[in-house]
C-alpha cells in the first residue's frame, strides 16, 4: 500500500478515488459509462454513486468524461502504469510458495483463465474484458504476478457468468442479492439487512422482499428463505459453476485439490 499511500497524498485524494482511477484503467481505450456492471454496480439501487469519484479524480487531472463516457488522461494513464509497476515490483518480492509451487500454480490457473475467457458461453460478458485491461503486458511466467492477473482474471469471469446466470432466471440484480444475504442466513433483522446492502436505498430492499414474499422465496415472518428460495438460489449458483467450470481444462480440473490447497497456503502467507 506505500505507492497508493504516497499518491493519494500527493494528489489531494481520497481512497475511494484512487481506487475509482485505477479501476478505470482496466477499462482500456473504451473508457466506461454509467452501464450497470460498469460504472455503476449491478447490484445497487442508488444511482450516481461514483458521480463524486469521478468529479474529484476530474479535479485531479485524472479522468475525462466525453460524450458519457469516462477515460483517463495521459497523466491518469501514468498514474495507472507506475501503479502497475510499484505492485509487479512488490509482488517480486513475496515468497509465498517454493518457486517450483508457484510456477506451477500460476500456470494451471492461468490456463483456467484463459479457457473461460474464449468460451462461447456466456455469450454477453462485461467484466472479463476488465481483466485483461488489468494484466497489461504479460507478466513474467511463473511469477506472483502471473498468478494475480489469473486469479483476477477468473473472478471477473466467474462474475460474468453469475449475472449471466440470474439473469436467465428472470430477476434483477439488486433482488438477487437481498435473496442471497437471506439463502446465507446473514442478517438478524431488517436493520441489519439494510447495512448490509448499503448500495441499496431502504425503500429498494423492502420492496424486494415483499415481492420475493410475496412468491414464496422468503418466510413471512422471518429473513430467510424459504425451501423454494433456497432452490432457486442454488440453481442461479449451479448455473454459474457450469458456466465457469465447464471450458477449464480436464488436467487442471484434475488439480482442483492441489489448487485449493496450494491458494489457502498462499492466503494464509499473504494475511
Amino acid at each position: 500500500m506505500t505507492f497508493p499511500l504516497q499518491k493519494t497524498e500527493e494528489l489531494g485524494l481520497d481512497r475511494p478515488t484512487f481506487i475509482w482511477t485505477i479501476n478505470l484503467s482496466y477499462r482500456g481505450d473504451r473508457g466506461a459509462s454509467a452501464e450497470p456492471g460498469d460504472l455503476t454496480s449491478v447490484y445497487g439501487t442508488i444511482p450516481g454513486r461514483w458521480l463524486p469519484m469521478a468529479a474529484a479524480s476530474r479535479g485531479a487531472g485524472l479522468a475525462e468524461e466525453r460524450d458519457g463516457r469516462w477515460y483517463l488522461t495521459d497523466k491518469g494513464r501514468g498514474l495507472a502504469a507506475a501503479m502497475h509497476e510499484a505492485a509487479r515490483a512488490y509482488y517480486a518480492s513475496l515468497e509465498l510458495l517454493p518457486k517450483e509451487e508457484l510456477a506451477e500454480l500460476a500456470r494451471v490457473l492461468d490456463r483456467a483463465f484463459f479457457a473461460a475467457a474464449k468460451a462461447t458461453e456466456p455469450a454477453t460478458r462485461m467484466h472479463t474484458a476488465f481483466a485483461f485491461g488489468y494484466r497489461g503486458d504479460e507478466p513474467p511466467a511463473g511469477s506472483f504476478a502471473q498468478l494475480d492477473a489469473a486469479v483476477y482474471g477468473l473472478w471477473q469471469v466467474r462474475d460474468d457468468c453469475h449475472m449471466a446466470a440470474w439473469r436467465a432466471s428472470g430477476r434483477s440484480g439488486p433482488e438477487v442479492e437481498v435473496l442471497t444475504r437471506l439463502w446465507r442466513e446473514e442478517a438478524a433483522d431488517d436493520a441489519a439487512l439494510e447495512d448490509l446492502l448499503t448500495h441499496q436505498r431502504p425503500e429498494d430492499v423492502s420492496a424486494a422482499l415483499a415481492r420475493l414474499r410475496k412468491e414464496g422465496l422468503v418466510e413471512a415472518d422471518a429473513l430467510k428463505a424459504t425451501a423454494t428460495g433456497a432452490s432457486v438460489r442454488q440453481k442461479i449458483e449451479d448455473e454459474t459453476d457450469r458456466l465457469f467450470f465447464t471450458p477449464w481444462p480436464d488436467d487442471v480440473g484434475a488439480k482442483s485439490a492441489w489448487i485449493a490447497e496450494k491458494l489457502i497456503q498462499v492466503n494464509t502467507a499473504l494475511a
